[in-house]
């Protein structure tokens, strides 16, 4: 159990403390590096300028807080999170909490991400410590106001309390707890006394949500602002010859049609009209680099993974010696595409380019990159960029990158004039940074019934698994273990897509151990837990999963799917795997329909420490969960000479309502600090499914997307 802490928390890792011209208290701290120490928020709310992972405290005079929540919101739920523990260590009512959308403010703060599962991990003691601190403040107030110690009071919903039973609520002595001194030292509550942390809140913006509330970067306007269709190259590797734009400029609402680098910018008054005059564009274009299909990136990653040249990752023991010695071994080869991110807003960026300042307003993973990248681009200071974040309709990676709000900047530039870019949903298939497709090749040693050598390959479309990747089960688990990578440069863009790498890889690596359980003729959760037990005690620091952790959530997911005690006619896979530190285990409830295998159950056991709002938690593993399953039985983005072929629903599959299956969560209870829930999840079904699927008809799947090449032949059952 976690204990009540004494922290050390040095003046330097806060703002200083200022009265504000409503008598209210404004705190604010970095999650990463300390604020400098002359920087003081303005007295004018409306200018606060806020970067990301922090987080600042309002108190009225009145009693009301308001928490600012800097850090871009993709839909995992951290405008909610992220200020509930902020609440829980300022010990106010939850009800009484307003959180607003802070803003970017490159010059103070030096780190802004919303990726890879990390904003609950990185911000649990520094929030916590915020939000601690600002009580403690009030507190010291209070107690000078009445002449005792602060030892003499508690507090409880926004109101301290003293021995004799005196009250004051946080807004009567908010401006004495301004002036004061912030103190080096305070204390954390123990998990057993938390009031807000673990208890089921709603999402903070769902009112506005479904009301329809401007919240999203499509919502966003002002007065003047025109609308930007952008042309792009029709394929990857051509480059602009000549365009006419004589019947764009005769569109209604068109007021100009703008070349810059190998786009066409056409503004408009409105959407439809900036959409309708680029259609109409005339463009000649030629091929500066080699156009690339699928048959070809087929063909170069197999003859990669058939080759010998590849940078090893990790190499444990001697592999060649153990499958030298082998009595069996068993080689196999997955396969996936390339996958765009599809979010449901589609890309979508507003700038304002001035001679005195560069204003940018839209959905962005990484602001302050973003930020950075538009100033370099037009030459500017960083300091004259101010970047606002609006909520997003997803992100999935996608908006990592900044491009979409590079080019709102650029043709705002040359316009003279508020632009917001928009794609349409073509452009956002068409002109997207994809998953890269991949391929691996996983061989296993078996030597008298044992597990000798476990050698994995790697070859991937630009990138390749990240460094940390070769260090997760079975690494450590395996005497002899080798991983080993190698790439094709292609000019097709690609980059993170939900649990980068690992969205596919844990699919491959999992299926492999369902087939290779099956070899030894051991039972498929035993020989995870055997390996797992090879792993306990070790001295390897590189190792970045907990054996025992991934246990607890087999024994918990074996117990809640009652696995191997289905009816007749339901089939079960199971998968377990680590990522984003982050334990999951899953298991896939299948049944067969007209010769179709027919998910109707995923049973999720999930480890990631402390849930801090369990209502959000279950909604991210759900999401992740069916975001999966769609994506391995039905996703593929194929190139014909550079261009996409599928560019719209009608022609990309996503999974269908009719299609979901029920998702049972359980989360494993102690009281280790949280980690991430956005991505987690996701990458385990991919196997769960194809082993339960294998369990009903004896067809091991090995290329995605699964029902393409699911022959219904196959069933046995």
């Amino acid at each position: 159990m976690e204990t009540t802490k004494k922290i050390n928390f040095s003046r330097r890792s806060f703002l200083q403390t200022s009265a504000l011209a409503s008598g209210g208290m404004l705190i604010g701290f970095n999650l990463f590096t300390a604020c400098k120490e002359d920087i003081k928020p303005p007295i004018d709310l409306s200018l606060l300028d806020y970067n990301d992972f922090n987080a600042f405290i309002k108190i009225s005079d009145e009693g009301k807080v308001t928490i600012f929540s800097p850090n871009p919101e993709i839909g995992q739920g951290v405008k909610t999170s992220m200020p509930m523990l902020i609440a829980e260590e300022l010990d106010v009512a939850w009800d009484d909490v307003n959180v607003v959308q802070g803003a970017l403010d490159t010059k103070n703060y030096t780190r802004q991400v919303a990726g890879g599962s990390q904003s609950l991990r990185q911000g649990w003691e520094p929030l916590r410590q915020t939000g601690a601190t600002a009580r403690q403040m009030l507190v010291n107030a209070a107690a000078a106001k009445w002449g005792i110690s602060p030892s003499e009071c508690k507090t409880k919903n926004g109101i301290i309390i003293n021995s004799n039973g005196d009250k004051l609520g946080y807004g009567e002595v908010v401006k004495e707890a301004a002036l004061l001194e912030v103190p080096e030292n305070v204390t954390l509550k123990d998990p057993k006394d938390f009031t807000i942390i673990g208890q089921g809140k709603s999402n903070v913006d769902i009112d506005e949500i479904i009301t329809g509330k401007p919240l999203f970067g499509l919502d966003y306007k002002v007065d003047g602002m025109l609308y930007a269709s952008v042309l792009r190259p029709p394929a990857f590797g051509q480059k602009l010859v000549s365009f006419d734009d004589t019947n764009a400029r005769n569109v209604n609402g068109v007021t100009d049609v703008i070349k810059f680098g190998d786009k066409i910018a056409v503004l408009a008054t409105s959407t439809w009209s900036a959409m309708k005059g680029k259609k109409v564009l005339k463009a000649e274009w030629n091929q500066e680099s080699k156009a690339e299909s699928t048959a070809f990136h087929d063909e170069q990653l197999l003859s990669i993974l058939n080759g010998n040249k590849f940078d090893t990752r990790r190499k444990d023991g001697d592999v060649k010696k153990a499958f030298s010695e082998a009595d069996t071994i068993l080689e196999r080869t997955y396969e996936a595409p390339f996958l765009p991110h599809n979010c449901m807003e589609p890309m979508n960026f507003f700038a304002n380019v001035t001679t005195n300042k560069i204003e940018l307003v839209g959905p962005i993973q990484t602001p302050a990159g973003t930020a950075a990248s538009v100033a370099k681009m037009l030459g500017r200071d960083e300091s004259e960029v101010t970047l606002e974040m609006t909520r997003m309709g997803g992100g999935f990676g996608r908006r990592l990158y900044g491009d979409f709000a590079m080019e709102a900047a650029e043709v705002s530039h040359l316009a003279k004039k508020p632009v917001k870019v928009v794609f349409s949903r073509e452009d956002d298939m068409a002109d997207g940074i994809y998953r890269p497709a991949s391929k691996y090749k996983i061989a296993a040693s078996i030597k008298d019934g044992k597990l000798t050598g476990y050698h994995l390959k790697e070859a991937a479309i630009n990138g390749n698994m990240y460094g940390l990747i070769p260090n997760f089960f079975p690494a450590g688990a395996i005497e002899n273990y080798q991983v080993d990578t190698a790439n094709y440069q292609s000019n097709i863009t690609t980059g993170a897509w939900r649990a980068p790498y690992t969205n596919f890889l844990a699919s491959a690596e999992q299926s492999f151990f369902d087939e290779l359980a099956e070899t030894m003729q051991v039972d498929r959760i035993q020989l995870h837990k055997d390996l797992l037990q090879n792993v306990k005690g070790t001295t390897d620091e590189q190792i970045q999963y907990s054996p025992e952790r991934l246990e607890g959530v087999i024994d918990l997911v074996v117990e809640k799917s009652n696995w191997g005690k289905t009816p007749e006619g339901v089939y079960q896979g199971f998968a377990v795997y680590y990522c984003h530190n982050t334990h999951v285990a899953e298991v896939a409830d299948i049944q067969m329909e007209n010769g179709y295998p027919v998910i109707k159950k995923v049973t999720c056991a999930v480890d990631c420490g402390i849930v801090v709002n369990p209502l959000g938690a279950k909604n991210q593993v759900v999401g992740g969960i069916i975001d999966g399953i769609g994506h391995m039985l039905y996703g593929e983005l194929n190139f014909e000479d550079g261009v996409p072929q599928s560019n719209n629903f009608n022609t990309y599959q996503l999974i269908r309502i009719h299609q979901t299956p029920q998702v049972d969560v359980h989360f494993v209870k102690n009281d280790i600090a949280p980690t991430g829930l956005g991505e987690p999840a996701l990458p385990p079904v991919g196997a769960a499914v194809a082993n339960a699927i294998y369990a009903a008809t004896g067809q091991r799947l090995l290329k995605q997307p699964y029902m393409k090449y699911y022959q219904p032949k196959a069933i046995i059952g």
